[in-house]
């Protein structure tokens, strides 16, 4: 099937999102020697890789610039994706969903199964003292067990998908290299994988409410039509299902989701 239509769920801008709001409220606090709280704050999260700000503390290893950064802070970044062949559903499986085409008429819509991705997040820990390394890293690794689960809405009239975070493996490096008046930084990197789901295009068909079938003795052309069968469903306009065609509103009036009966009705010709 050519991919000829324009469609654009913004499923990567939403799991960079999910992924930086997992770790965007994490805070140190820096005590003195009796142990009492002297500075606390929120440690800021940016996206971009981590060489962009080692250069800028590099360009400035005195940070007396009025634009220099600050340590501790974080960086992520989405470095890779690679399909996962584990978790694949049969392509032809419909996801369905309810969009109303005009005032009264509504059409089903469906998407056929997602494609399963991995989505590599790499997130960077930049820091000047050990401690305030660490008191990062334990505000987050105790939530990994290895996955952390986010319920993330994904598509408009599809229930929300659970989108498991896994913590592959932690790095610690010291970035020094240099006489003693040269800056230290502290580095540790987090890996970490999320099982995505990637959907297509949106498709939509006319629900069907009426069924008008016709028999006939024989199969020539001409022959007689013997008998009528329709099929509808049936609501009373208190809101209960019935079989009964005299008891029901019409069946243009019934939505798909209501608790509806089947009216079956057979007419000789």
């Amino acid at each position: 099937m050519a991919i000829t239509n324009y469609f654009y769920n913004e499923t990567t801008k939403k799991y960079v999102a999910v992924f930086g709001s997992i770790f965007n409220k994490i805070s140190i606090t820096r005590n003195d020697q009796l142990g009492d709280a002297v500075q606390s704050m929120i440690v800021p999260i940016s996206y971009g890789p981590y060489q962009k700000f080692m250069a800028r503390i590099t360009q400035d290893p005195n940070l007396d610039r009025k634009t220099a950064i600050t340590l501790p802070r974080m960086s992520f970044e989405m470095v890779s994706m690679a399909y996962d062949g584990t978790r694949k559903v049969n392509s032809l499986k419909k996801i369905s969903s309810i969009t109303t085409s005009s005032d009264v008429e509504k059409n089903a819509s469906f998407q056929y199964s997602p494609a399963p991705y991995n989505i590599d997040f790499s997130l960077s820990i930049m820091t000047k003292y050990a401690e305030d390394g660490t008191q990062i890293l334990e505000q987050i690794i105790p939530f990994f067990k290895p996955e952390r689960t986010t319920t993330v809405k994904l598509i408009d009239g599809i229930e929300p998908l659970d989108i498991p975070l896994i913590l592959n493996n932690i790095t610690l490096e010291d970035v020094y290299d240099g006489d003693f008046e040269t800056r230290r930084s502290l580095l540790w990197t987090l890996d970490f994988t999320m099982k995505a789901w990637y959907f297509g295009p949106v498709r939509e068909k006319r629900l069907v409410k009426f069924i008008d079938v016709r028999y006939a003795a024989d199969t020539d052309i001409d022959t007689f039509l013997e008998e009528q069968v329709t099929v509808q469903p049936g609501l009373t306009a208190n809101g209960q299902p019935t079989t009964d065609a005299n008891s029901s509103i019409s069946y243009t009036e019934i939505m798909e989701d209501d608790d509806w009966g089947v009216i079956v009705m057979v007419n000789e010709l």
